[in-house]
């Protein structure tokens, strides 16, 4: 999910003592196995979405309220002031610390700064830029909006990489009247932006924790993950190219009209102002400079990505100050209502100690952490239980459990897990902000995608991403 707020999020994930009461009694295993049963109705609810005629946003909405209630009556939820650092206590409601804010701030930022920049002209000049040097080709746009949502969510954050990059793809299959292609181009980019959070240590908050548990510096995490990412990245586009029926163009008439129409295309043509569009293209270059050095940035690596994203959007609106109630409106409310209704329903859960279970059922799995059937159940166990829940308090659990174990650091278990939490978002819609955020682009052309659908056409991709981690698991890094 990204790099946001990694310093508060990793206090509130291995320092509970933030609250100021804790569950101050055992959770019994008929209520772990309860609340465990309520993860698989929810899933199932999901799953029949268009059964049920109801936006994902409500059903997960419906299932917050009752695991809400269900929490407070079994007495599971740290009711009472959270202290802060200082010592401060401050009078909150029990489900607003269990709400990742970084992501709900990265993703309101960004999209606030994508549809501003965007009034520039500078995402259609990109796109045209880009559709002109495929020349007209389908297959070679393909590869070059692959590549460019590796790099992105690598160095960027996974949201924001899909925000941005399914921006510049609608106009450039619009440009070309293929929009036929869109759907096979946004689910590619949606699946390629967990591969690409695979890139370096801070890609993604999963590295983090599990690189700092482990000790693995950046550089060793990049050489030993950079192979993996490349080959799989080919592998997506090839894939997702054949399954999509994106092709090149063959006979030579084709390829004319193709060269004929995109020398056509003028770049300056939705330009209304040359001074906001420099303006927007140095606050772009300067938002993706400040996002990937968001880590390293005095003050600001406290603040957090959210805060980089919010600020750089309200810079933006001052463009259009007397009419910034209008971006608000095309804030995407649904998809926001959803993460923080996620975000509740499995904070109750860990409450209820079902991650905890997960954590006991892959520990069995493992094994003494020696043999390497234990290493693939792990990382393909990981991956399974991410599609489903949080991969960031799911990978600081196991994190936990291989430190406790005296696990070495050059151990392959902590690779699966990396690899695990990483590639699960590519399972489900909901097992990735990115991939939802893939998922509500599709929505947003008027594409049907339901939660059974996404997982037919992105279930073959994650298989062989999960096979071919293993495989790179077991093969090279052990």
């Amino acid at each position: 999910m990204g790099r946001t707020g990694i310093y508060v999020l990793l206090s509130v994930i291995l320092q509970p003592s933030l609250f100021a009461s804790e569950t101050s009694h055992t959770v019994t295993p008929s209520v772990t196995y309860f609340f465990t049963a309520l993860l698989v109705l929810m899933i199932l609810s999901l799953a029949f979405e268009e059964k049920l005629h109801a936006k994902k946003s409500l059903i997960v909405g419906v299932f917050a309220v009752l695991a809400l209630v269900l929490g407070a009556f079994f007495h599971l939820l740290p009711f009472g002031n959270i202290i802060i650092p200082g010592g401060h206590s401050i009078p909150m409601p029990v489900f607003v610390p269990g709400i990742d804010w970084s992501v709900i701030g990265i993703i309101v930022g960004s999209s606030i700064f994508v549809d501003v920049t965007s009034k520039s002209g500078l995402f259609s000049w990109i796109a045209i830029k880009l559709t002109r040097a495929s020349r007209g080709d389908p297959l070679r746009l393909l590869w070059f909006y692959g590549l460019m949502t590796v790099v992105f969510s690598a160095v960027l954050n996974n949201v924001t990489a899909m925000i941005i990059v399914g921006s510049l793809t609608g106009v450039s299959l619009s440009k070309l009247g293929r929009n036929d292609k869109l759907l096979g181009f946004l689910l590619i980019e949606g699946l390629l932006t967990n591969i690409g959070g695979l890139l370096t240590l801070i890609s993604s908050v999963p590295n983090i924790i599990v690189g700092q548990a482990a000790h693995i510096s950046f550089i060793t995490f990049l050489l030993k993950s950079s192979p993996f990412v490349l080959v799989t990245t080919v592998i997506t586009i090839l894939m997702g190219a054949r399954l999509f029926g994106i092709c090149s163009l063959q006979n030579k008439e084709e390829q004319q009209e193709a060269i004929e129409l995109v020398e056509g295309f003028d770049a300056n043509d939705s330009i209304e102002s040359r001074k906001f569009f420099w303006f927007s293209t140095l606050m772009l270059g300067a938002f993706i400079i400040t996002i990937a050095t968001t880590s390293i940035l005095p003050f600001i690596k406290d603040l957090g990505m959210s805060f980089v994203a919010l600020s750089y959007a309200i810079i933006m609106l001052i463009r259009y100050k007397s009419e910034v109630d209008q971006f608000y409106k095309a804030v995407d409310w649904d998809l926001i209502v959803f993460f923080m209704a996620l975000f509740v329903v499995i904070n109750v859960l860990e409450h209820a100690l079902v991650l905890d279970l997960i954590g006991v059922g892959i520990t069995k799995i493992v094994g003494d952490g020696q043999s390497l059937s234990g290493v693939g159940a792990l990382l393909v166990s990981s991956a399974v239980f991410s599609s489903v829940t949080d991969n960031i308090p799911l990978a600081a659990m196991l994190a936990k459990i291989l430190g406790g174990m005296g696990i070495a650091a050059d151990s392959p278990l902590w690779w699966s897990v990396i690899f695990g939490a990483n590639l699960g978002g590519n399972l489900t819609p909901i097992g990735s902000a990115s991939t939802l955020v893939a998922v509500t682009i599709i929505h947003k052309y008027k594409i049907p995608m339901s939660f059974i659908g996404f997982i037919k056409k992105a279930l073959p991709y994650a298989l062989v991403h999960i096979a071919l981690a293993t495989i790179y698991v077991l093969a090279i890094l052990t």
